[in-house]
């Protein structure tokens, strides 16, 4: 049994909201939760390195996700 800390109640409300939507609103729903997260580790890569221009910061979450050692000098 998975540890929830919302109610029964709630979590109902919550599926039957969920099912009313429509395909493309499901969708939405899952594009914007990936965008927040996508600027959450942006924010923490900016904490972390608060010199690095934009650019840097879009190539370190890039090498962070695809590649297992540091991006070749000439990409950077």
């Amino acid at each position: 049994m998975a540890i929830s800390d919302t109610s029964p109640e709630i979590e109902a409300m919550q599926l039957a909201i969920r099912r009313k939507m429509t395909t493309a609103q499901r969708w939405q729903v899952a594009l914007d939760i990936s965008d927040l997260s996508l600027e959450l580790r942006k924010a923490g890569l900016r904490r972390e390195q608060p010199e690095s221009p934009e650019r840097q910061i879009i190539i370190e979450l890039f090498r962070r996700d695809f590649l297992p050692q540091p991006l070749p000098a000439s990409v950077q």
